[in-house]
């Protein structure tokens, strides 16, 4: 069937030519697209770090691309119309490769490991579908993971040494567990260590393992390969031609069997080589690489550290039995047991401590005599007795807590160590018991777990007085202004009264919290304690009453020690008050002061103390005493004997805190019924005593008012308002600031002078001190008056003091402020200033 299309004339012919001129030029300009996309995409599939593939139905290759071909010796397409039984050199239909494909064409996906020519593969085969649907080949893919392989294995295999290291006891085992592991990344069928004895010079083989040579005797170093690493501390690959230049340089000299593959590393300890680690091959010159060297290098060191820990613990353990001997000698319990387990021969300090007579034990079963207990006190039975089973298994046995029973009933705890004896063959014929007495330990332990304790107690009362003390200074501040603004007979004046004592009790509590955690304001001196109690003899008598009889007994040359006097004098009356609350029917108090030395020995059972000189002040009472539970907390803030209402529980808190912050400690003597001594250590000093003080007479006659420009920076913005409103009052001139940064810029911009910073000590973005610092180049004649409440910065006699700064603690009175202010603008000495607190 055919049409004729008949055209109108020569125009329409053009337009028809032309279009058809236009319709090839995009089915050729497609074309060409086509196949540049083709190609780029054909030069992506032959760059993949893979071997990509596919075969037809009879499984003969029809493409094989991939850069991965490389690996295998191949180039892109050499594998096409190969069979794949061709290529994989067999027709076994179980070969996992054959499996894999014939899967495919059966329509099914098949995933495999395949190590083939050395490499490790990851496969993916899957059916390769022709346009109908049906499946005309397959289409397979396989990416090399031979070196994330060989990095799995080599993990795995420092997994094992260093587990072996950990956990393996004996060297030659070790050693043995090491080779075994080595050989599953390197070629390690030859291999020895070499060790270094510092005594002899010699070289031991504690591991040899060799096809031709046996394993040698110690030998000198000599300039064998081996020498060579250990002289050089250098990891070493040493083919045949390297070896032939090191000869040829004089550097090594052939010993033993040649072999064309040495590798050797040094096992290095942090201070010294002490040997080397060699793998060697006799056949392939090409055995090892230098990554065989970097793991090599990964085992020696685990080799270096594990013999460096056998010999230390081997030194330990010398050291230690050297000592059980020494403390066996100097009075340590000793006995020994026969295969009975009787008693064949016991030394004094065993009988003493057991509250028996030597002729009692002898011949006895001391298991029966000393009733042996777990440390719940729960007995043995005798075929379970620890010490029997030395002389049972022939092994040693130590015991670090369990307990013993005398002969009068009561027991101690102990640690022992019960050690096999032998006769001169070898055969087992008892055991010997060496053990001592722990109780002192165990107190010593108890003890230091307290003063930790307490340490974390004393952190936590110390950071909440500060943060009440910022709240006490905004209630103090405002009661006080208040009571001005306020006359006398106004109804509402007796309650702001009331919020004003109560912000003073408050203060006060605070000050002891304070003190309590070694956190209060401090101005240390070098004092005379006889003097301080001296001064104190008469206000003494009457804090205790009359029923109590006051007694000092001073030292007549007593040494000087630092501490606030004030402080100090705070310290004896809370002993005093609390004495006196422990005599409600009248007793004795007893000051006594002395020069005391204290020793290594004493410090051992006092882990608050350190050796040295001190002075001690001894307060001892005739009360009722305190048990073992109420001495454990009698230093604990809130902690008190007392009915509900008669105290605080914050007086003996406060005396543990200033003792501990004049570098001292304190320690209670004290049993039920026997009254109880308090002894306080203040660690002496050489300097001369310092003279009384007239601070607080010239603070009274300080003017309050002033004109001159203070910079005020102040974290806690009721605190700052309360200052600033109090010092414009006064006439001054206030710059405002919430913090370091901030008063640093306002420095800056503020073109006239500034007579005096007054800052806190803690604040957010930049702190008091480093503020000071800061402005000090640009303002040398500015003064600086610091506030703080908080705990390390409360030590001002060591800081701020000799910065030639001021201080003043929070929470402190207006009147006090202004007081300070006047001094530090008039030129007053930093160390003349006092501490101001709230009055």
């Amino acid at each position: 069937l055919s049409r004729r299309v008949v055209l109108g004339g020569r125009d329409e012919m053009s337009s028809l030519a032309d279009n058809i001129n236009g319709m090839l030029g995009a089915l050729q300009s497609a074309q060409h697209e086509r196949e540049e996309r083709d190609a780029r995409l054909r030069l992506l599939v032959e760059q993949m770090p893979a071997v990509l593939w596919t075969t037809d139905s009879a499984l003969r290759f029809t493409s094989s691309v991939g850069r991965g071909l490389s690996g295998l010796g191949l180039r892109q397409n050499e594998l096409v119309g190969k069979s794949l039984k061709e290529y994989f050199g067999t027709d076994d239909p179980e070969h996992p490769a054959i499996a894999a494909h014939q899967q495919a064409l059966a329509g099914q996906t098949t995933t495999l490991e395949l190590d083939w020519q050395g490499h490790a593969f990851d496969v993916h085969v899957e059916p390769l579908h022709a346009q109908d649907g049906s499946v005309a080949g397959t289409i397979g893919v396989a990416l090399d993971i031979t070196e994330r392989k060989r990095a799995e294995v080599e993990r795995q295999v420092m997994f094992e040494i260093i587990q072996s290291v950990n956990l393996t006891a004996n060297l030659d085992e070790l050693f043995t567990r090491i080779h075994g592991a080595l050989k599953k990344v390197v070629r390690a069928d030859n291999c020895f260590i070499a060790l270094h004895d510092r005594a002899t010079g010699l070289f031991q083989f504690p591991f040899f393992v060799d096809q031709f040579d046996a394993p040698p005797p110690p030998q000198k170093v000599g300039r064998s390969c081996t020498a060579y690493v250990f002289r050089t501390g250098l990891a070493s690959l040493i083919p045949q031609k390297e070896f032939d230049r090191l000869v040829a340089a004089g550097e090594v000299e052939l010993v033993g069997e040649p072999s064309p593959s040495w590798l050797g590393v040094p096992l290095k300890t942090p201070t010294e080589t002490i040997g080397v680690l060699v793998v060697q091959d006799y056949k392939n010159e090409n055995a090892y690489t230098q990554h065989d060297l970097e793991i090599l290098s990964s085992v020696g060191g685990q080799i270096a550290v594990a013999i460096e820990r056998r010999l230390a613990e081997g030194a330990l353990d010398r050291l230690r039995r050297q000592n059980e001997m020494i403390l066996n000698s100097a009075g340590e319990g000793l006995y020994g047991i026969d295969l009975r387990g009787c008693t064949t021969f016991v030394n004094p300090a065993a009988a003493s401590m057991l509250g028996w007579t030597i002729a009692d034990l002898v011949g006895q079963s001391i298991h029966t005599l000393i009733h042996h207990s777990k440390p719940d006190f729960t007995p043995y039975p005798e075929e379970e007795c620890v010490i029997r089973s030395a002389a049972k298994d022939g092994a040693a046995h130590h015991v670090d807590n369990e307990v013993f029973w005398r002969k009068d009933g009561t027991s101690f705890p102990v640690e022992y160590t019960s050690t096999p004896l032998r006769d001169e063959r070898g055969a087992l014929m008892g055991a010997v018991v060496v053990f001592k007495d722990i109780s002192q330990r165990i107190l010593v332990d108890e003890q230091l777990r307290r003063a930790q304790k307490m340490e974390a107690v004393g952190r936590l009362a110390g950071g909440v007085a500060h943060d009440f003390n910022n709240l006490l200074m905004v209630i103090k501040g405002h009661s006080d202004n208040l009571l001005d603004q306020i006359m006398p007979g106004d109804p509402f004046r007796r309650g702001v009264e009331q919020i004003r004592k109560a912000g003073d009790r408050a203060a006060a509590l605070t000050r002891q919290l304070l003190a309590f955690g070694r956190m209060q304001v401090m101005q240390a001196k070098v004092i005379d304690l006889n003097a301080v109690v001296s001064d104190m003899s008469k206000m003494l008598p009457r804090i205790l009453g009359e029923g109590v009889e006051f007694i000092f007994v001073a030292e007549p040359k007593l040494g000087h020690v630092k501490a606030d006097p004030g402080q100090i004098e705070q310290v004896i009356v809370n002993l005093a008050v609390n004495a006196r609350d422990a005599m409600p029917s009248g007793g004795k108090l007893t000051i006594e002061t002395s020069n005391i030395e204290l020793t290594t020995e004493y410090v051992r059972s006092h882990p608050s103390a350190r050796p040295g000189s001190y002075v001690l002040l001894a307060v001892s009472d005739t009360g009722h005493g305190m048990d073992a539970e109420t001495q454990s907390r009698i230093f604990e803030p809130f902690f008190t004997t007392k009915e509900r209402g008669k105290g605080t529980g914050l007086g003996l808190a406060t005396v543990y805190g200033v003792v501990k912050q004049s570098d001292g400690f304190v320690w209670v003597y004290s049993e039920p019924g026997m009254g109880a001594t308090f002894k306080v250590y203040l660690p002496t000093v050489k300097e001369p005593l310092d003279s009384p003080s007239s601070d607080w007479i010239k603070a009274q006659g300080v003017v309050i008012r002033g004109s001159e420009t203070i910079l005020l920076a102040e974290d806690e913005e009721d605190v700052r308002e309360l200052a600033r409103d109090f010092l414009v009052r006064a006439g001054y001139v206030v710059l405002e600031a919430a913090n370091g940064a901030e008063a640093l810029r306002i420095a800056s911009e503020h073109a006239g002078t500034i007579d005096l910073l007054l800052t806190d000590v803690v604040m957010p973005r930049m702190g008091g001190p480093e503020l000071a610092d800061r402005l000090a180049p640009a303002r040398p004649h500015m003064k600086v008056l610091f506030m703080s409440g908080y705990a390390e910065y409360a030590a001002f006699e060591h800081d701020f003091l000799e910065r030639g700064s001021a201080a003043l603690q929070k929470p402190f009175a207006l009147e006090a402020l202004g007081r300070k202010v006047r001094e530090v603008l008039e030129g007053a000495s930093a160390e003349a200033v006092s501490h101001e607190r709230s009055r």
